[in-house]
């Protein structure tokens, strides 16, 4: 093991956790400003408790919410605390990390329209498959 080059990693992880540090702390005081302004009742009626609807509704909020997966999995934590299905914030969650809608025409320029339009569409449906495959699997355990 080469001690000079084990320093230099430790020390770049160490660099990027502080980085990270602020945008989690931020995440949390934003979810936390929103979990005592918006009522429970807003996202009972939201999300209806039905299996292929609340997974939509959840791919579609993730679409265009989009996000890295730590903020995500805050955001998630705290919709699955307020009563949302577990098959609702996989999707969420999913999407959140695989739909850009924002990010497309960047994405459409370097990539190509059609292959952006192609990846988008096809993890927007995906989202929704693995949500509800994941949770059958997690169930069954």
């Amino acid at each position: 093991m080469n001690l000079v080059k084990l320093k230099k990693s430790n020390k770049i992880a160490f660099k990027n956790i502080v980085k990270t540090l602020p945008i989690i702390f931020s995440m949390l005081f934003l979810v936390s400003i929103i979990t005592n302004v918006v009522p429970k009742s807003f996202y009972q009626k939201l999300f209806k408790g039905n299996l292929f609807l609340d997974a939509l509704i959840g791919d579609l909020l993730g679409s265009f919410l989009m996000g890295n997966p730590i903020t995500g999995y805050i955001i998630g934590n705290e919709l699955l605390k307020s009563g949302i299905s577990l098959v609702a914030v996989t999707t969420f969650l999913v999407a959140w990390v695989t739909v850009g809608i924002f990010q497309s025409p960047a994405e459409a320029l370097f990539l190509g329209k059609r292959f952006a339009l192609f990846r988008n569409i096809s993890a927007f449906f995906m989202a929704i498959v693995v949500a509800i495959i994941t949770v059958l699997i997690v169930n069954s355990i």
